[in-house]
């Protein structure tokens, strides 16, 4: 009883701290909001203008952040509705509406009457109620400058069928919020956590409204049991049985004054619905622990419902804080979680088919001619990060770093097949898979995965990709690239105090770098000749590094010592290795 009594009191002083901060952030908020209504109702006006719908073939829609991308429940074609990009001064924001078609690899704009408002960060779910609805929930507005937010807490439906916007009005649905998720689940729409910012304050969410998609009602849920803490991005995913499946996302804790920490949940919670087909549904939580191979810890990952009863991870970031800067290292892998058997696993690219037939034939066929024994595959190897750099035009250099994940330790893949696989990695062709990135969307049709856009970041420099690829998920066997982008077409916009500010770190880099090799070449003259990793015929400098990274990165410990810091030891080998791939006779 004791301690039960301690969990309850514990519950009901978080309930009212909670309440308190949601008093605080609503009363700074309100005057912001009431600023952004009157912009928000100038877009709004301009949009009423529209009295018809008109459907044109157009371009891909511009690079743009946190909008929903989501598969017609009977078409083959994926929604895309608002977003917001950002091109270093200036905020845009949109509530446009374009159609995939998936088939002719093609894209049309749908302009329709009285739209929602211009918003990113809402949350999107389809049903196939009527020839097909899109529903949305909640989001933002920002001011032109990004430093006041407006956040919504209206729902609204696209009837598919007849092209036709609906705002649905029901009391005693969630606050306003944007980094919210929403499902859809046996006829409700569920919606889970989120954030609601000011210029000052902050607060998130972890609480639980179910919207009734016959009845048209909202409902706050009380499950019992503990939950997962307050947080925002995290993955949402209903199982068959009616159940709700949450597992990471991300928060801010305020740690003194205008100092807050970044924080990134990797736990994981069941929310099941018990005694269900009653009037009144009950609802408990739980803690999972699944088995498997986790995700590596992030936040801005995208996810998706996978076939097989599994649900998918894609790409994410994870920041690196010191007291000076924030680095964020992104990522392009997927993992797969199987609901039925709690347990996580990364995915595996098995390459195409044809191709590792013709090897196997011709390799077994040697080996029987010269009756060699075969070979023994080296022991699996841990995730390879390589490390692409692309300069823009104005000389901002971008580094994209892409992890590609080792070996499963629990395949049951032949060894044959393994090693064919390694020669295909080995090859290292000139890669299709998307870039790493943060905040990309995500859609499932067909049992094809297919992500477009995302961003990462180069310092304070913002790129938003606008690129479209797709996997078969049932195959696993490679990308496909349908839709490419140039990061360095990007428009970035900055103050020329900090354009001189990034130049001179660029220089600093630069001679770093010099500084670096020169040293380099002095010990290598003391330690006598040192043969580098030769180039191989036809093999361009990204793939070079790629392979012999961990080379460089022992000879560039080694110089610089114990003490050096991981990223500038990375840095100054990537430098090493492209220094010798450029000029071999200066490196030996």
């Amino acid at each position: 009883m004791g301690k039960k009594g301690k969990r309850d009191k514990k519950g009901k002083g978080a309930e009212k701290t909670l309440a308190k901060m949601e008093k605080k952030v609503s009363r700074r908020a309100k005057q912001e909001e009431e600023d952004l209504e009157a912009l928000i109702a100038e877009f709004q006006i301009s949009d009423a203008k529209k009295t018809q719908v008109i459907e044109s073939s157009c371009p891909p829609p511009s690079p743009r952040l946190n909008c929903s991308l989501c598969a017609h429940p009977e078409r083959d074609e994926l929604i895309l509705f608002g977003g917001e990009y950002f091109n270093g001064q200036k905020t845009y924001l949109y509530n446009d509406l374009y159609i995939y078609h998936i088939r002719k690899n093609s894209w049309t704009k749908l302009d329709i009457p009285n739209p929602p408002p211009r918003r990113c960060a809402h949350q999107a779910a389809v049903v196939p109620t009527a020839g097909g609805q899109l529903w949305i929930f909640g989001g933002e507005f920002a001011s032109p400058n990004g430093e006041q937010f407006y956040h919504y807490k209206d729902l609204w439906v696209l009837h598919l069928a007849t092209r036709t916007w609906e705002q649905i009005k029901a009391p005693g649905g969630p606050s306003g919020r944007s980094g919210h998720r929403m499902v859809v689940c046996k006829r409700q729409l569920i919606i889970f956590g989120g954030f609601h910012e000011s210029a000052r304050d902050f607060i998130y969410y972890n609480d639980v409204y179910t919207f009734n998609l016959d009845s048209f009602t909202w409902s706050k849920l009380a499950p019992a049991g503990m939950g997962p803490a307050p947080r925002s991005g995290c993955q949402m995913t209903p199982t068959p049985e009616g159940n709700i499946i949450i597992y990471g996302g991300y928060s801010k804790q305020r740690i003194k004054k205008d100092v807050d920490k970044g924080i990134l949940h990797t736990d994981m919670f069941l929310l099941k619905a018990e005694g269900a087909g009653k009037e009144e549904d009950r609802w408990s939580w739980s803690r999972l622990s699944p088995s498997g191979v986790k995700p590596t810890p992030r936040s801005g990952f995208s996810m998706a419902a996978a076939p097989n009863n599994r649900c998918l991870l894609f790409g994410g970031v994870h920041d690196e804080e010191d007291e000076e800067s924030i680095e964020g290292n992104f990522f392009n892998d997927i993992y797969f979680y199987d609901i039925g058997k709690n347990r996580w696993f990364p995915a595996q690219l098995k390459g195409p088919k044809s191709e590792k037939r013709k090897r196997r034939r011709g390799r077994q066929a040697g080996a029987e001619a010269a009756g060699e024994e075969e070979l023994q595959l080296p022991p699996p190897q841990g995730p390879l990060e390589i490390v692409k750099e692309v300069v823009a035009e104005d000389g901002t250099v971008m580094t994209i770093k892409q992890v590609i994940p080792g070996a499963a330790e629990d395949k049951d893949r032949s060894g044959s097949e393994e090693e064919e696989e390694e020669e295909e990695g080995g090859a290292l062709g000139q890669p299709v898979e998307p870039c790493p990135r943060s905040s990309a969307m995500v859609a499932v049709k067909h049992g094809v995965l297919y992500v477009y856009g995302g961003m990462f970041e180069v310092g304070d420099r913002l790129v938003t990709l606008s690129d479209l690829h797709s996997i078969d998920l049932h195959r696993m066997e490679q990308w496909k690239v349908l839709l490419e982008m140039d990061p360095k077409t990007q428009e970035w916009l900055e103050e020329s105090e900090s354009d001189e500010e990034e130049e001179d770190e660029v220089e600093g880099a630069e001679g770093g770098e010099e500084e670096e090799e020169s040293s380099e070449e002095e010990s290598e003259d003391e330690e006598g000749e040192q043969q580098h990793p030769a180039v191989q015929p036809g093999e361009n400098q990204a793939q070079y590094v790629a392979r012999t990274e961990q080379y460089w990165l022992r000879l560039a410990r080694s110089h610089m010592g114990p003490e050096a810091k991981d990223k500038k030891v990375l840095k100054v080998a990537h430098a090493m290795a492209k220094t010798f791939y450029e000029d071999p006779i200066q490196m030996s």
